[in-house]
């Protein structure tokens, strides 16, 4: 039992060390990370339908 205590009471500290992002930061990451994504998403979409479309041009589907 005093294992956990002391877990907790360390992790409590350590969060009190931590630099915590700014509203304005938070919204800037999060609309960063979805751009991020989405370009991602995009580039895997059109390399799957260009692969598709050479492998039916391949094997005549």
């Amino acid at each position: 039992m005093n294992k956990a205590i002391n877990f907790f009471r360390e992790s409590y500290m350590e969060l009190k060390k931590s630099i915590w992002l700014s509203r304005a930061q938070m919204v800037q990451s999060t609309i960063f990370v979805f751009i991020v994504v989405g370009l991602v998403a995009l580039y895997i979409a059109v390399i799957d339908l260009l692969l598709g479309k050479g492998l039916g041009l391949i094997i005549g589907g």
